[in-house]
């Protein structure tokens, strides 16, 4: 792995010991605006993972996407640009967005002024080295829709699923 500029010298030999590393990451929308949980933002989320798997070999595990943030576990190849695959993600979510507005005048305007202003900049990841810290961090993930009070069981969130497993990539 070649070393990016403004990262310390010993992330490559640590990113280097992980043939696919998978990735904890959580992204926001700006000012927390609930605009996330809609049936064609899931569907948009799902569309875009589905073809990251058959087109690039990217693979999404599970993910929870909640009314003003999303979280998810994805893993990619040596190439893989996690800041460019979050950017397109982010895209084809405000796509999703755009379609569950019902006074959009159009959607291609619709989806450039959401793109531009319905996300925060950048995303927090965090690189998963064992299955347990994995595990943990999912539980957590999975009853945030509990704690906000959005249902009573976690298994009753409609907006969360599993593309892929990842201990099968």
């Amino acid at each position: 792995m070649e070393r990016k500029p403004h990262t310390p010298p010993r992330l490559c030999e640590v990113f280097n010991s992980y043939e696919s590393p998978v990735y904890f990451v959580t992204f926001c929308t700006l000012n927390r605006q609930p605009a996330l949980a809609a049936p064609p933002v899931h569907d948009a989320f799902r569309q875009y993972a589905l073809r990251g798997v058959s087109e690039k070999r990217i693979a999404v595990g599970r993910y929870v996407i909640m009314p003003d943030h999303v979280h998810l576990f994805v893993c990619g190849g040596r190439d893989f640009d996690l800041g460019l695959w979050v950017r397109g993600l982010k895209r084809g979510m405000a796509t999703g967005v755009a379609a569950a507005v019902p006074d959009a005048p159009s959607a291609k305007r619709a989806v450039t002024a959401r793109a531009t202003s319905l996300w925060q900049l950048g995303f927090f990841d965090h690189l998963l080295r064992n299955a347990e810290s994995c595990d943990q961090k999912w539980h957590y993930v999975r009853e945030n829709p509990v704690r906000a009070g959005l249902v009573a069981r976690a298994e009753d969130w409609p907006y969360q699923g599993e593309i892929v497993a990842l201990d099968q990539v």
